[in-house]
């Protein structure tokens, strides 16, 4: 079995991550491809595809939202990601027992006695009417003032009720707050049944691999995905890295040659290229693993995180992890100035929200 070097591993994300090459795609076909962007940061998102995108326009991604063709919702690992419609329409229930199950792992003791189905089935019936609500909103409308309101939230929002998150919360500059409404409600679509998940490995794989099911599940958050992996192994490429996990890919998946130069990147804060891993040496040093959990914002410089960045009144600073070559430093710097460029750029408007397909 061939054996992948944390530099072919390394080239290979970079590739799949749209980092290696910004592409020439369609903003809601660079979303699809990498499976959604983590979100909870609202404007970090326009750091991620700025660095992925060729001539990225913030204001695409803004239209994007404000037409439901783009959302923000709760799905892998809890956490806010943006994604599809298509995507959130096909994955959500998929992920529906993992979202229950950790936020009943951080307030177990705050929500024990709580029946679960009867909850959901009554704060599905206050969102209902259509109205975007905060969490607080729909916590003082449900009237259960023996369980906690923070607990109860995250319960609603997070993990019982698939809701997304309306505009202006997300939108390019926006200083919305988050405000929920039903996701079936925003996008006038039925969620589609729960599936054995093999899809969902596939798409994992296109924008992540090669991966080991580790890896799969720490981006997902999912533990039972084993039965798909066996289902698509036979039509599935296998190595091993060289600590001798076995990687699984797609056989006609790019991987470049380990000596192709990678570009300068700047990561914005929580990006999946580093927390879509369970190991994470393929970018990210051992020492640096923890920068990308606490949400530092990061640099890569040939393809590994070497540096973080700060902006502070549109310039951006960069504070190196490890000293840099003369030419290192330039390119950096240069990379820099033009994503400080990119973030004081002047506003161009939205499109209007309308109607959306649920009139």
């Amino acid at each position: 079995m061939t054996v992948l070097s944390a530099r072919a591993l390394n080239r290979a994300t970079l590739a799949r991550q749209l980092l290696l090459d910004r592409a020439d795609l369609p903003v809601l076909d660079a979303v699809g491809h990498l499976c959604g962007l983590q979100a909870q940061e609202p404007q970090e998102p326009f750091v991620g595809l700025w660095s992925r995108v060729e001539a990225f326009d913030p204001t695409d991604l803004s239209n994007l939202l404000t037409q439901r063709r783009v959302v923000r919702t709760h799905l892998m690992r809890r956490t806010v990601h943006l994604l599809t419609a298509d995507d959130v329409i096909a994955w959500r229930s998929r992920h529906d027992s993992m979202l229950r199950q950790r936020v009943l792992g951080t307030y177990r003791l705050e929500l024990d006695g709580v029946d679960l189905e009867k909850t959901a089935a009554a704060a599905s019936a206050v969102m209902s009417d259509g109205q975007p609500r905060t969490a607080a909103e729909l916590v003082r409308a449900m009237n259960l003032p023996d369980v906690p309101a923070r607990a109860l939230g995250e319960l609603l929002i997070a993990a019982l009720v698939p809701v997304v998150q309306t505009p202006p919360r997300g939108l390019w500059r926006g200083k919305g707050g988050v405000r929920n409404v039903l996701l079936t409600h925003w996008l006038g679509r039925e969620l589609e049944p729960p599936t054995d998940g093999e899809e969902l490995v596939l798409r994992y794989l296109a924008a992540f691999g090669p991966a080991a099911t580790a890896d799969i599940r720490a981006w997902s958050g999912i533990a039972g995905l084993p039965a798909a992996v066996k289902a698509l192994k036979p039509q599935l490429k296998t190595f091993r890295d060289e600590r001798g996990r076995e990687l699984l890919d797609l056989p006609d998946a790019p991987r470049p040659d380990p000596d192709t130069p990678a570009p300068i990147r700047f990561l914005p804060s929580f990006d999946n290229a580093l927390l879509g891993y369970d190991d994470r040496t393929r970018i990210v040093d051992d020492e640096h693993r923890n920068l990308s959990v606490a949400g530092e914002r990061v640099v890569l410089v040939d393809g590994r995180v070497a540096a973080t960045w700060t902006v502070a009144k549109g310039t951006v600073a960069v504070t190196p992890l490890r000293p840099f070559s003369r030419k290192e430093k330039t390119t950096v710097h240069e990379e820099a100035d033009r994503l400080s460029d990119f973030l004081t750029r002047p506003e161009t408007p939205a499109a209007a929200t309308g109607p959306g397909p649920s009139g």
